[in-house]
């Protein structure tokens, strides 16, 4: 074999990962005409078609997947002895690949990445945002963020922060044209902005602390919503209620901007773990990640720290409209 036919070997195993050319040349640093030709003159070496390419899609042939099956478990092992070389001389490297949704990322993301990045230069990361479940395994993602309900089972996860509070909140604008709901009851006579899961296509119901038990409560409304961060910006619009995170409405009540209703029946929730398959080797470019990670993440609260070991955690329904499972 000679040296370049690595080039095209790794070329095909990243199409076939992502499904695409464009996202394949963006993970290996390559421009997309490039990755083709490789792919080509692997294909033509090998004298069978990998893949099925269309204008909008790209799909594994019957050889290509029998031939993935094969080379793509070896190329990660090739890969991964490059990462232990790396992180033997203390530099973990590769791509980081992380699935969140977006609310995850703006909350307990965001604050790590940019002090990690600078520490750890050897190492890209990769986010991707989803609203529903994903199968981070099967998907080819390092690691992901969710709430800790809805973790599956047979994962390690890591808190990243404590409790979460949920707030209903709207806009000063929407208060003077609709009465302040006083129990859950009253916002059946509310617009609501709804959330709909984006695997399940089931739509979220509030979950409401009401005596001394968690009831889930179906709301109504003109405008219903797939991302977890837009139900905040349609509150501030005036549209309707909004259910989301304290901390995420925290500066928009703080200007005034939105204002909070039924705080004595908006629940606290586990909060956001990082989350990933266990494994005897962890890579060291996670490793390092979940190290950053632990030693960035605030106290929680009932005492429980945030620097604990990695525990498994058992799957059961989710909490919020965030993470997200398929309802």
């Amino acid at each position: 074999m000679r040296l370049n036919q690595l080039d095209g070997l790794l070329a095909f195993w990243k199409v076939a990962e992502h499904r695409g050319f464009s996202a394949a040349a963006a993970a290996l640093e390559v421009s997309p005409s490039a990755l083709s030709q490789a792919i080509r003159q692997l294909e033509s070496r090998l004298g069978v078609r990998l893949l099925n390419r269309t204008t909008r899609s790209v799909s594994l042939t019957e050889a290509g997947q029998a031939y993935l099956s094969r080379i793509g478990p070896a190329l990660g092992d090739v890969l991964d002895a490059t990462e232990q070389l790396h992180a033997q001389q203390g530099r973990p490297s590769g791509v980081l690949r992380l699935n969140a949704a977006r609310v995850a990322v703006a909350m307990v993301l965001q604050p790590l990445l940019a002090d990690f990045l600078r520490a750890y230069p050897d190492v890209q990361i990769e986010i991707t945002n989803d609203e529903g479940y994903v199968d981070i395994v099967e998907q080819g993602f390092d690691a992901g963020v969710r709430l800790g309900e809805s973790i599956q089972k047979d994962m390690v996860a890591v808190p990243l922060g404590g409790l979460v509070s949920a707030a209903i909140v709207g806009s000063p604008d929407y208060f003077r044209r609709h009465p302040m709901p006083l129990h859950p009851s009253d916002l059946a006579h509310h617009q609501c902005v709804r959330f709909r899961f984006s695997g399940s296509g089931a739509i979220y119901k509030w979950e409401l602390q009401i005596d001394g038990r968690l009831v889930e409560v179906e709301v109504g409304g003109h405008l219903t919503v797939s991302d977890s961060l837009f139900s905040i910006e349609a509150a501030l619009e005036g549209i309707g209620l909004a259910y989301t995170f304290a901390p995420l409405a925290l500066p928009h009540l703080q200007s005034g901007r939105l204002m909070r209703v039924l705080d004595d029946y908006s629940p606290t929730f586990p909060g956001f773990y990082l989350y990933y398959p266990s494994r005897r080797q962890q890579p060291p470019k996670l490793k390092a990640f979940v190290d950053h990670a632990l030693a960035g993440a605030s106290e929680p609260s009932l005492g429980v720290s945030s620097r604990s070991l990695a525990i498994p955690v058992e799957s059961s329904s989710p909490a919020l409209p965030t993470p997200g499972a398929t309802r």
